[in-house]
């Protein structure tokens, strides 16, 4: 087993139709407004940013995102990751009811030194720390758009 690989995935209810959830996850220099956990974030251009992440543990994660695919039509948005992570994410945004289900998935590499080197015991606290950075992105978002 490689204790620095990862997989994740999240599920999110969102009370908004799925047209407008989309166009809330393409635009990552917003996440800041929303999302606690994503610091900062520096477009490069139209495809990709750079991504600064802070969750519970005190550590900073800083990744490049470079767009892979962006589909509206599939509700389809995935970047690949580089930097103190290494891998891809995509969100796929569906209709459910009146609103839309958010399906994230996640799979990385840890590049970071310090995490790396905390890999074996740290594991079970980086994945409670990620599942405590997604819960805390769902209502940020659920919030934002019953503002917008």
């Amino acid at each position: 087993m490689d204790w620095n690989h990862y997989r994740f995935r999240s599920l999110w209810a969102l009370p908004a139709p799925a047209p407008t959830v989309y166009r809330s996850l393409e635009r990552i220099e917003d996440y800041p407004r929303w999302w606690p956990q994503v610091r900062q974030v520096t477009r490069l251009g139209d495809t990709g940013g750079v991504v600064r992440i802070r969750s519970l543990l005190p550590y900073d994660l800083t990744t490049t995102l470079r767009e892979r695919r962006r589909d509206p039509a599939a509700g389809v948005l995935e970047v690949a990751i580089d930097g103190d992570m290494e891998g891809w994410a995509r969100w796929t945004v569906a209709p459910r009811g009146s609103g839309a289900l958010v399906r994230y998935d996640q799979e990385v590499d840890v590049g970071k030194p310090l995490l790396r080197r905390l890999a074996v015991p740290g594991r079970p606290l980086f994945r409670a720390n990620h599942r405590l950075m997604m819960r805390a992105g769902r209502r940020g978002l659920a919030a934002h758009l019953q503002a917008v």
